[in-house]
């Protein structure tokens, strides 16, 4: 009908629909309506000075200053102990140009300092002491025998000092786990045996039927290193073997290096080997040219092993070197035994000619040397700095040898009937472990061990979970066997500038190639029509030429013709 097309919209297109309800206004006029609103909600007028199109500022935040932490400062005495953890002198970082180098390196010196005071303050909490033995008026220490002290010391270390008797297959060699809490027994005739020393409680037992030189715990008492006869053997604690090392083969002795997890050998035709344990490979294999050895020690501070020869030698090695980096004549013949301090300052080495010598390694001087009854078969330095050696069946401890020259001994144990064949101190203990053909004796020696050890380092209370989150540590912390090196302090730190040490090195190899470089023959007109026509004159035979010739060659023969026609008067000269 009409009326629904009066009613309805036209059809209009999308596109081109206008829309009346919405008004378009500038922004800056929005923007002032808004802020009016917003004013007129808020009760507050708008300042007379505010232009209606500068926009609304937001309050400023105050900053905070940044406040530095005040560390305590420690006096004299502290500072004297913070020199004892720290580990070489700080560099001149002024000089280094490189500034990504130089912030690295201040970063680190920064840490460094700031652990030596903290382990300054920590001291606060080590409230363990060393003990001592003194003798009361005219008494001498060296003739307390261990039953004397039996009475006088604590249940526990009375329960500590004891006798095993293993007169079948020995003489037995021995080793100290690094916390001090287990104990290897090695037979030379085959018997191996791992236990814990303070409980008296056998860990594992086994029989192997073939000779035994030596025996070396690993990373933990979880693993141990057995020298046999014809090649190294690993086992577990529980008794099974788990490797055998075709590599090191007839091996006399045997070293570990914790931190870089690397069992060194010596075998019986001076073949010194380096074996990865953690991932097994053989990474150094050196021929010492010194002829069979038996004596084999590390450097705890530097890991340097050293090695005692029939010629009366101490050479020190590395993984990575074919030479020994440093020979020493210690002894004018075959070296028994050495032991080096845990600070790597002190060697004590002695001989088959009846002496005992202390050496400072820093400088490679002899310090103080002393007569020994008959030839040391064993000697070691314990964590305090006591020496003890081994003399047949007696062993002799001294104190404070590094200090002064001493004129007796701190104490003395006498073996009867039996021949000592090895001595070990146990780490955090006042005990020495002594390994003879009869068996084993535990030995009080006051003063001998460390009272406050380190956790982080070495637990002797660590359970399960402790000791495997600690294997995991130290592998993460493996050191590689390229950082062995004398100073260790070298590591991480700046080598000279070539400038200052090769420039020597630099401006005689320049010498060198001036000397043999070809001399050019840079005269000038070499293609001149002159030149030319002289090159073809030099194959014609010419008359003048020739007389000039035999003119100068008379002269060259005999000089003294030329003598004969100066004057008399002028003869004085000749």
């Amino acid at each position: 009908s009409s009326s629904d097309s009066d009613s309805s919209p036209s059809p209009v297109s999308i596109g081109k629909r206008k829309r009346t309800d919405i008004e378009y206004r500038p922004i800056s006029q929005t923007s002032k309506e808004n802020t009016e609103d917003s004013q007129d909600r808020e009760g507050k007028e708008a300042s007379p000075l505010s232009l209606p199109h500068s926009p609304v500022s937001p309050p400023k935040r105050k900053r905070r200053k940044k406040t530095k932490k005040t560390e305590e400062d420690l006096t004299e005495e502290q500072k004297l102990e913070a020199q004892k953890f720290e580990r070489g002198e700080k560099l001149n970082l002024k000089k280094i140009k490189d500034r990504k180098i130089r912030g690295n390196l201040t970063k680190a010196q920064k840490l460094a300092s700031q652990a030596a005071k903290e382990a300054v303050k920590a001291q606060v909490l080590l409230t363990e002491q060393a003990g001592y033995l003194e003798g009361e008026g005219m008494e001498e220490t060296a003739d307390f025998t261990q039953r004397d002290l039996v009475p006088h010391v604590d249940l526990q270390t009375a329960s500590k000092m004891f006798d095993l008797i293993l007169d079948q297959l020995g003489p037995y060699g021995i080793d100290y786990s690094a916390n001090g809490k287990h104990l290897l027994l090695c037979g030379r005739r085959g018997h191996v045996a791992m236990l814990d020393w303070t409980t008296k409680q056998l860990v594992t037992e086994v029989f192997l039927n073939e000779t035994c030189k030596d025996v070396k715990f690993l990373h933990d008492y979880s693993f141990f290193a057995v020298a046999q006869k014809k090649h190294v053997f690993i086992y577990d604690n529980e008794g099974t073997e788990i490797h055998r090392l075709d590599g090191m083969n007839t091996p006399a002795a045997l070293e570990f290096l914790r931190h870089h997890f690397l069992l060194a050998s010596i075998n019986e035709g001076g073949m010194l080997r380096y074996q990865d344990t953690s991932t097994g490979q053989l990474v150094s294999n050196v021929y010492t040219k010194q002829g069979p050895c038996n004596v084999i020690r590390q450097n705890p501070w530097n890991s340097i092993i050293n090695l005692g020869h029939k010629k009366g030698t101490v050479t020190m090695w590395s993984p990575t070197t074919k030479e020994s980096l440093v020979t020493m004549q210690c002894h004018a013949s075959t070296v028994t035994s050495l032991a080096i301090d845990p600070t790597g300052k002190y060697m004590v080495t002695t001989g088959r000619d009846n002496r005992l010598k202390i050496w400072d390694v820093r400088t490679y001087k002899e310090l103080y040397s002393y007569f020994t009854p008959c030839p040391a078969s064993s000697v070691d330095i314990s964590q305090r700095g006591v020496v003890s050696f081994a003399c047949n069946n007696t062993v002799q401890m001294w104190k404070d040898c590094f200090v002064e020259e001493q004129s007796k001994p701190y104490m003395k144990h006498q073996i009867a009937r039996q021949r000592i064949e090895k001595l070990r101190f146990c780490p955090y203990e006042d005990f020495l472990g002594v390994g003879h053909s009869g068996g084993f004796a535990s030995v009080v020696v006051p003063g001998s061990g460390e009272p406050n050890f380190d956790s982080f380092a070495a637990n002797p209370y660590q359970t399960s979970k402790q000791r495997r989150e600690a294997e995991v540590q130290a592998l993460l912390d493996k050191i590689q066997p390229d950082m062995i090196q004398l100073n260790p302090n070298s590591v991480g730190s700046l080598t000279p500038s070539a400038s200052a040490t090769n420039t020597s090195n630099l401006f005689m190899q320049q010498g060198e190639k001036e000397q043999h470089k070809k001399t050019k023959n840079k005269m000038r007109g070499k293609n001149s029509s002159a030149k030319r026509a002289n090159l073809k004159q030099q194959n014609v035979w010419d008359k003048n030429r020739e007389r000039k010739r035999e003119q100068k060659e008379k002269k060259e023969k005999n000089p003294s013709a030329e003598l004969q026609n100066i004057p008399k008067a002028l003869s004085r000269f000749k």
